[in-house]
């Protein structure tokens, strides 16, 4: 008997601790996708931020896929820049319905869309309170290194990076940038008609494989060919990265077993393995005194090597073996996906328009002639560089970036409840009539003729294709220069115009990009 009431005992206990643990699990979902958002909501709409009433578990998720989906159908029309209904459509019916700063529900998570551009430079300016938002398949699966970072490891990263950014580094990158566009019009070159001189060529896949043999050649140096394999995969990375984030809007979606998540686990490893290689025939190599300093692998390590050598041999010191690649993905993404984008969307825009292709020309025909460009050549070049502003304002690589607030917080007159998403809207402002007038979405780049400052009605914050504050793009005057050069040779040698086939669809996959490319007709000059 005394056997039985133990049993007994046992199974009751392990059952009341059952129904303990069920009703724990249940009061935390619960917790997360009623009571947590209705709370947020009402904070929010106490202060005057609008949105649509909160959808139990997808909130605006359904309707938001919807909208794009059907936004997305078709192409836009011909010398169409009016980009923000197709490539942010929900966010732009909310705007139109609720007015400024409304707020829309991913999932349970709300999210506040910001278009006052005092409160924009506020969250840019404090980093510490409005926090990188960590998007779990991109932090495991591309690790853009110190872009995804916050607070102190942020800070430290970024001070290690910045000499691998620096003007006199950049300049030594000009003849990297000469030779790899070079090989690209060599191979234009071949594709010409011998009647007529012209050819037809989507220019989208050229100045992918471009810029990707820039970073390759600028981050591994000699080991630049290794380098391209490993963008290969990271290339493909992307793309599976960007299509599964369409699961991640649904709840517990990115939990689902799917072929995709087993090839970006299998990508994963097989970068890391080769970056690791590289990295640390790099480090044996310099130690040896045989490899150069010059590329951004070398110039990273080296600065991380006096920051580890000044600091002591703290383990919380420097870059990890880990973080070093993590950094050398971001080599990747920022100069092969951005700079590539900005690139194709100014040769569609010169195609449209021929009057600014031509001033563009005669401007670098009469900066440096045939002469291959230099640091300081590039730097006189006043129409070029208000082209690619206005290039970066209609068709910014980069469309949003987002924060999280960590904690509540006060901005401006706004209480941040914790948990809110801040989305920070680059193409929206971009193409807002309040500060670029009522020919917003049109291409005009003589509005950039007395620089960034003065363009947007005085208000520099209406421009800001890589974002603002102390986490300002490490590599936008990498960008830069790169995108100048190139520009410039092809303006020395080619004239080009927009193919009858082109089919004008900006789409983002982590990047905007066109999505049936970009035909152009090459005339060679």
């Amino acid at each position: 008997m005394n056997e039985a009431s133990g049993i007994t005992s046992v199974v009751v206990a392990v059952a009341v601790m059952a129904v303990i643990g069920g009703g724990w699990w249940v009061w935390k979902m619960a917790k997360w996708v009623w009571v947590d958002p209705k709370k947020m909501e009402r904070r929010l709409r106490k202060q005057g931020l609008k949105a649509d009433p909160y959808r139990f578990w997808v909130g605006d998720v359904t309707r938001m896929m919807k909208m794009q989906k059907e936004a997305i159908s078709s192409p836009l029309p011909p010398h169409c820049h009016d980009l923000v209904p197709r490539v942010f459509s929900f966010g732009h019916h909310l705007v139109n319905k609720h007015g400024e700063n409304p707020f829309m529900w991913f999932g349970p998570t709300p999210r506040l869309i910001l278009t006052d551009p005092e409160l924009i430079k506020n969250v840019f300016n404090r980093n510490y309170d409005f926090v990188k938002l960590h998007t779990i398949s991109i932090d495991k699966y591309v690790s853009v290194g110190v872009a995804s970072y916050n607070g102190d490891k942020w800070a430290n990263h970024r001070k290690i990076i910045n000499p691998a950014f620096s003007v006199e580094k950049l300049k030594t990158l000009i003849p990297i940038f000469s030779r790899s566009c070079n090989d690209m019009m060599n191979k234009w070159e071949s594709l010409l008609s011998p009647t007529d001189g012209t050819c037809e060529v989507d220019v989208w896949p050229w100045l992918r494989d471009f810029t990707k043999d820039v970073i390759s050649r600028a981050a591994f140096g000699s080991s630049y060919e290794e380098g391209e394999q490993i963008f290969d995969l990271l290339s493909e990375q992307a793309e599976l990265v960007a299509n599964n984030l369409q699961k991640h809007r649904i709840p517990l979606g990115r939990f689902l077993t799917t072929k995709e998540n087993k090839r970006m686990k299998e990508n994963e490893r097989n970068m890391e393995a080769s970056l690791e290689c590289i990295i640390n025939k790099k480090k044996e190599a310099m130690k040896a005194g045989q490899a150069t300093k010059d590329d951004l692998l070398g110039i990273l390590l080296e600065s991380n090597l006096k920051e580890i050598e000044e600091q002591g041999n703290d383990k919380n010191v420097g870059l990890s073996m880990k973080d070093v690649i993590g950094e050398c993905k971001l080599f990747y993404l920022a100069g092969q996906e951005t700079i590539s984008s900005l690139l194709v969307w100014t040769m569609m825009l010169l195609s449209m328009y021929p009057n600014w292709q031509a001033r563009a020309r005669e401007e670098v025909l009469q900066v440096f002639g045939n002469q291959k460009p230099d640091f300081d050549a590039l730097s006189r070049l006043k129409i070029v560089t208000m082209i690619l502003y206005e290039a970066l304002r209609l068709y910014p690589p980069i469309a949003w970036v987002e924060r999280y607030a960590e904690k509540d917080v006060k901005l401006g007159n706004l209480s941040i409840p914790k948990g809110v998403r801040i989305s920070l809207q680059i193409l929206m402002m971009h193409h807002d009539e309040r500060f670029w007038g009522d020919d917003a979405k049109e291409f005009k780049p003589g509005r950039f003729s007395e620089g960034i400052s003065n363009a947007a009605k005085g208000n520099s914050v209406a421009f800001f294709p890589f974002a603002g504050g102390p986490r300002v793009c490490i590599g936008q005057n990498f960008a830069l220069l790169e995108a100048k050069t190139a520009m410039s040779l092809i303006l020395q040698r080619f004239s080009f115009e927009l193919s009858p086939t082109y089919s004008h669809a900006p789409t983002t996959v982590l990047t905007l990009q066109p999505k049936h490319g970009v035909q152009v007709i090459l005339h060679k000059l």
